[in-house]
């Protein structure tokens, strides 16, 4: 049976990748740069469900396509729970990941080791063009170091050491990271509506 086609709402190729390999079984997934005349809604829900929600149904209602989407973010205990869903602009609106890091690194300066604790949140969001959705939520528990380490992932991946590990996500190869990590446990979750959603509606791939 052909792979049901969706649409991830992220220009983010490393995101679509990871996705990608997490859900490959069940979906052939592409981002935004397939649907270049898509626009998104600013990210402006306090909660992860909102901002996903919102780009799901943003693409599913411009596209006419089944759509998925996600919204992650770093909770620090330190930090009173930040950035939350601020991660992504932390360090200001146009800020890139490495911004975001120093900024995180400098606020936790001088925290003790038994006090860096922190989790990774995701939410994914289906949503198809008749207005059916799902939600699904993935977390993982870990600590924050005191400097970056590794070359692999996005975003605050070289400052996360998951929880049972001493490696951060970044020196994890793609297959590691995407045996433990929330944005894996969120996918895998929606993965079965995705199915679910194939088998009763017309948004089906015919593999060409």
């Amino acid at each position: 049976m052909a792979k049901v086609r969706v649409i991830l709402a992220t220009r983010n190729a490393g995101k679509v990748t990871e996705v990608a390999a997490i859900v490959g079984e069940a979906a052939e997934v592409a981002g935004l740069d397939a649907l270049p005349g898509i626009e998104l809604p600013p990210e402006v829900g306090d909660t992860y469900e909102k901002n996903a929600l919102s780009k799901a149904r943003a693409v599913a209602g411009q596209a006419g396509i089944l759509a998925l989407a996600d919204d992650s973010g770093l909770e620090v205990d330190a930090l009173g729970g930040r950035p939350g869903v601020r991660s992504s602009r932390y360090a200001g609106p146009s800020c890139d990941p490495a911004a975001n890091n120093e900024k995180l690194s400098r606020e936790i300066e001088g925290v003790p080791a038994g006090e860096r604790g922190a989790r990774f949140v995701c939410v994914a969001a289906l949503v198809a063009a008749d207005g059916r959705e799902r939600l699904a939520r993935g977390e993982v528990e870990g600590t924050i170091t005191t400097a970056p380490r590794g070359e692999g992932g996005f975003g605050y991946d070289p400052l996360f050491v998951p929880a049972g590990h001493e490696r951060t996500f970044a020196e994890m190869s793609p297959h590691e990271k995407n045996l433990i990590s929330h944005r894996a446990r969120a996918f895998r979750e929606i993965v079965k509506y995705v199915r679910e959603f194939a088998a009763r509606g017309p948004e089906r791939s015919t593999g060409e």
